[in-house]
């Protein structure tokens, strides 16, 4: 068991899915989640707006090693769009900067629409976003009225979905993505193709690669379990665990040395995957491996001793969240 600042740092390896909550940075989340863990080093998968909720991935430990790789994961979220109003923070807290008082589009006029966002486009990210420019946040130069250009840039929607209309204003969507896009300026897009203006009033994310909602722990959950009796190792996933989809070459105890060494395994694995994951025959990740004109060669190592998060299954029910 862990507790709070108790906790040996140099123990703590796995993946946490944080169920972060509504007026909280994400890396407000990161630090109150470090804090519960003994002050390991960690590193979150993919930001989530403050006024966001939902799924954010947490990689404790030497699991940092593989964060790049998660963050690089579709992500997938349920928003709820304002029609009529477009801010200059093309979200609720933002200044208006204009209104519609027409009638709002019709249900075919949404649809088609949307039909125009699908697959790959080119989006103009929000100036107020963590985007930086000369190692400063996009956000910060904007409070300070500096004016700027965002260049645009190619970004994905593999699913986008009207869910429901619950008044004339207000639509909810079901978004599919790949890394790097923006809801926000999806809503802003809209509401400009549609010609009313458009904001995004809610969001939540719901599925980061495999990784689910429905899997994720609240912070306030974790913090009571930390404050009365210490957190389970069973609230991580361990990195083979995080990375199910990665062929596994199990090594013998000789290959398992010689790698924590730094030497790669002579042999590779079977099928025509450029990257796989090194365990040993406990099922342990040792190390990221990748193939390259015909050789085996180590990527990233993994510390040895992956000590806690081996427990945790993606099936917990919500009464133990």
């Amino acid at each position: 068991m862990l507790r709070g600042a108790e906790a040996p740092a140099e123990e703590v390896a796995g993946v946490l899915l944080l169920d972060k909550p509504e007026g909280m940075s994400s890396n407000r989340a990161l630090q109150r989640v470090r804090r519960v863990f003994g002050g390991v080093r960690a590193g979150h998968c993919g930001t989530l707006d403050p006024a966001a909720s939902g799924l954010l991935p947490i990689c404790l430990g030497v699991a940092t090693r593989i964060a790049g790789l998660l963050t690089g994961w579709r992500k997938r979220y349920l928003a709820t769009v304002r029609l009529g109003v477009e801010t200059d923070t093309d979200d609720g807290e933002g200044r208006v900067l204009s209104r519609h008082s027409g009638p709002f589009p019709s249900e075919e006029e949404l649809r088609s629409a949307l039909s125009a966002f699908q697959g790959r486009i080119r989006q103009v990210p929000p100036l107020y976003s963590a985007l930086k420019r000369g190692g400063e946040p996009l956000y910060r130069k904007a409070r300070r009225g500096e004016a700027m250009e965002v260049a645009e840039r190619e970004v994905e929607i593999y699913r986008l979905l009207l869910l429901a209309r619950p008044s004339p204003d207000r639509i909810e969507l079901d978004i599919e993505c790949g890394s790097g896009f923006y809801v926000r300026a999806l809503a802003r897009d809209l509401g400009r193709r549609l010609g009313c203006g458009a904001h995004l009033a809610a969001l939540r994310r719901t599925a980061v690669g495999h990784f689910r909602i429905e899997d994720a722990v609240r912070l306030d959950h974790l913090e009571a379990l930390a404050a009365e009796k210490g957190v389970s190792s069973e609230l991580l996933l361990s990195v083979s665990d995080a990375l199910p989809e990665l062929p596994h070459l199990v090594l013998d105890p000789d290959e398992v040395h010689r790698l924590l060494h730094g030497r790669a395994p002579a042999r590779a694995w079977a099928g025509d995957a450029l990257e796989a994951l090194a365990v040993d025959a406990r099922g342990r990740a040792l190390a990221l491996l990748e193939r390259a004109d015909g050789a085996v060669r180590i990527r990233r190592l993994l510390a040895e001793t992956e000590a806690v998060g081996r427990g945790r299954s993606l099936s917990a029910s919500p009464s133990e969240r």
